[in-house]
């Protein structure tokens, strides 16, 4: 029996059944990966409405603190993601990712009040539900912001 297959690196390549079993591994193991990327991308887009709230901060600045977590304390993004959302409704979030998740918050809040042109609090609540203690950007202020020194 005759096999063909078509594929964006050979088209119409006649293949054994042994090519053809591999081609369908292949293909199981892709479907795998993009189902596990659709399901981590919807649990972080959650988590930023999450950071959005806990946080006042704007969606843009809600996804760069969740990055900054994740970097910051060698987590995954994803696992960071599903700590704050077991945060948000309730559960402990791990020290490290509280402390970071609290300085990034304030970081970009001071972003926000920047592009206002306003140095002083907007009157936003004190707490935030999240103890981050001091910020430790060390002083970078608008580096942090946006702009093109962001990696």
């Amino acid at each position: 029996m005759v096999f063909f297959t078509l594929s964006r690196r050979r088209p119409l390549v006649l293949l054994s059944s042994t090519e053809l079993a591999a081609e369908y591994d292949r293909l199981v193991t892709e479907n795998e990966q993009l189902r596990q990327a659709v399901s981590s991308h919807a649990v972080i887009d959650q988590a930023i409405g999450a950071v959005v709230v806990l946080g006042q901060i704007a969606p843009e600045e809600a996804w760069r603190a969740l990055r900054d977590v994740s970097q910051r304390t060698n987590t995954k993004l994803r696992t960071v993601a599903e700590h704050i959302l077991d945060y948000a409704q309730g559960g402990a979030l791990p020290e490290p990712e509280r402390i970071e998740l609290g300085q990034a918050i304030d970081r970009y809040r001071r972003c926000a009040r920047l592009d206002e042109g306003t140095t002083t609090d907007r009157g936003e609540p004190a707490g935030h539900g999240i103890s981050g203690g001091p910020p430790s950007d060390g002083g970078a202020g608008a580096a942090w912001c946006g702009g093109p020194s962001e990696a």
